[in-house]
């Protein structure tokens, strides 16, 4: 795929006055003695979409600038990436066809869904307990195979439910345990070096995991039947054109938009965990006491709050979390020991991406990274180039959110949890 010169010399510059925006507006707020958090991102939206102007802009506006300046700032940055595409490739798919786009932003807010989702566990973790679990794939891992072996093999024709209830309740289970084993001393000054240690023994248990199922299963990839079959129905149903459309496996939406089974029922169970998480974590005492734990974990103990407790509970459920969101996907993706690799990495890029223990930032980060995803697989005109290439988008996200806003975009500096004094 070739572009014009004109394609490169308008990322060019976007490039040039995005990095001089960076540093000059991050200067400006280290000048008036401002927050930074926000600056290098603010400097480069402006600076990439507006160029001089922008900047001069910011500059003057220093320190009266707002979310909605920063947001409809990176808006226009990428629509004038999107027109200058169109002018470079006007043949492209992405540019000649509204319905294969309407398809792509589906499927990848769907999937985000489902990253999010994933991402929320590895940040419930971290901002309890201050350790980024390296296992979090294997847990993934686990409910699959767990789904697979109760649906298949043990208990052939049973409820999928039973199976994704029984995965919960094994990792939440396997959680509790390890961190009741593995992860307490870190809390009562029995390890000199608890980050290390953390990031130690939760390696040490995703490389157990992992061979310990390859030795029970094989390296043969295995697959869940689907859960649901949509009934064969359209609407309206008779007149043309059709609004929605199901098959056993799929579901059609305004005859572009077509969306599978498997992925269907995983989105919408996710959005309805994420709702009794939600309900969890602001309206019983025991999220408000996680909550409090992640906030200041001294000042939790001296209102009668066990952080230890709430240490093993926050692990239990970010490994269930996870087992969940592999017990959905095992009747979409064939699985396998090692499958839990790329999702654990896209875990890590989303919850940067959201902000280092932010529930919030890992669900809306998640999103995102679906969508990047999305654009940037359908954009590619060689399929098999595409989807080598799903990895490294999630790379350049995190190395941009690193550059612009190392915090993410709902980080917060913690006082509590590990990052405070056990």
């Amino acid at each position: 795929m070739e572009f014009p010169l004109l394609f490169w010399g308008v990322l060019a510059w976007m490039i040039f006055w995005g990095v001089a925006g960076s540093i000059l507006i991050k200067r400006r707020y280290l000048a008036r003695d401002l927050d930074t958090s926000n600056a290098a991102f603010i400097g480069t939206m402006a600076g990439a979409s507006l160029g001089p102007v922008g900047l001069a802009a910011v500059w003057a506006a220093t320190p009266r600038t707002s979310v909605y300046l920063t947001t409809s700032l990176a808006l226009l940055t990428v629509l004038i990436i999107a027109v200058t595409f169109s002018f470079a490739d006007p043949d492209n798919i992405c540019v000649v066809s509204g319905g294969f786009v309407a398809s792509q932003f589906v499927n990848g807010l769907i999937i985000g869904i489902i990253y999010g989702f994933m991402a929320l566990g590895l940040s419930l973790i971290f901002s309890i307990l201050g350790v980024v679990s390296f296992a979090h794939g294997e847990f993934y891992m686990i409910g699959g195979m767990l789904v697979y072996f109760i649906t298949e093999v043990w208990l052939p024709g049973v409820n999928p439910l039973i199976g994704v209830l029984g995965a919960c309740l094994v990792a939440f289970l396997l959680g509790a345990v390890f961190e009741r084993l593995m992860l307490t001393p870190m809390y009562h000054g029995k390890i000199d070096r608890p980050i290390e240690y953390g990031i130690l023994v939760t390696f040490g248990l995703a490389f157990t995991l992992q061979y310990f199922v390859q030795a029970l299963v094989g390296a043969n990839p295995v697959k869940a039947q689907r859960f649901l079959e949509f009934p064969r129905w359209r609407f309206p149903a008779e007149a043309d054109p059709i609004w929605i459309k199901t098959s056993r496996g799929s579901m059609t939406l305004f005859e572009q938009v077509t969306i599978s089974s498997p992925r269907f029922t995983a989105a919408i169970t996710c959005i309805l965990v994420l709702l009794a998480l939600l309900f969890l974590m602001h309206r019983t005492w025991t999220g408000k006491a996680l909550r409090a734990v992640s906030q200041d974990r001294e000042a939790a103990a001296i209102t009668g709050i066990n952080p230890n407790t709430m240490n093993m509970l926050a692990f239990a459920l970010g490994g269930m979390i996870a087992a969940l969101a592999g017990a959905l996907l095992v009747q979409a993706f064939s699985w396998l020991p090692q499958v839990g690799a790329i999702p654990a990495m896209r875990s890590f890029v989303i919850v940067v991406l959201g902000g280092l223990g932010s529930l919030p930032g890992a669900f809306i980060g998640g999103i995102m990274v679906g969508l990047v995803e999305a654009a940037g697989t359908g954009c590619v005109p060689d399929a098999q180039k595409a989807a080598s290439y799903i990895p490294a988008y999630g790379m350049i996200v995190l190395t941009l959110t690193l550059l612009l806003r190392p915090t993410g975009m709902f980080g917060r500096r913690f006082a509590g949890g590990m990052h405070g004094k056990g």
